[in-house]
C-alpha cells in the first residue's frame, strides 16, 4: 500500500498558483471563479492529506461565509474523513470536493491538470 505523505513540489507549486488565485477572485469577490480554483486545488491536492484537508478547510470556510448551509455541513463531514483517505491513497480521483458532488464521486480531471500529473 502506498502512504502518500508529501506532496511533489511541482504540484505544491501548481496546488498554491490555485490558492492564490483563490484568494485574488475572492479579494475581488468574485465568488464564481474563486470557489472553481478551490475546486482545482482539491483536485491536485486531494492525493495528499495536509493539502486536501487545507483544501477542504478553506471550502468550509467559504461555505460560512456565503451562508451555505448545505456546503457547510458537506464539509465538515469531508473535513473528518479526507485527510486519512489520502494518507492511504482511497480517494475519487478527480472529484472537485464540493458538498453539490457526491464525496466518493470519480470525476474527469481537466486537461491541464491530467498533463501535470502526467508530467512526472
Amino acid at each position: 500500500m502506498k502512504l502518500n505523505y508529501k506532496i511533489p513540489k511541482y504540484l505544491k507549486d501548481a496546488y498554491n498558483k490555485e490558492l492564490g488565485l483563490y484568494e485574488v477572485a475572492l479579494a475581488n469577490s468574485d465568488f464564481t471563479n474563486a470557489w472553481y480554483h478551490l475546486e482545482r486545488s482539491h483536485i491536485i491536492g486531494q492525493s495528499y492529506p495536509i493539502e486536501h484537508t487545507y483544501s477542504h478547510w478553506l471550502m468550509l470556510k467559504f461555505g460560512l461565509m456565503q451562508k451555505n448551509t448545505k456546503e457547510v455541513f458537506g464539509q465538515i463531514i469531508r473535513l473528518i474523513v479526507g485527510g486519512w483517505k489520502s494518507f492511504i491513497n482511497h480517494i475519487p480521483i478527480g472529484n472537485t470536493g464540493g458538498a453539490n458532488v457526491p464525496p466518493l464521486k470519480r470525476m474527469p480531471i481537466p486537461n491541464d491538470i491530467k498533463n501535470l500529473f502526467n508530467s512526472k
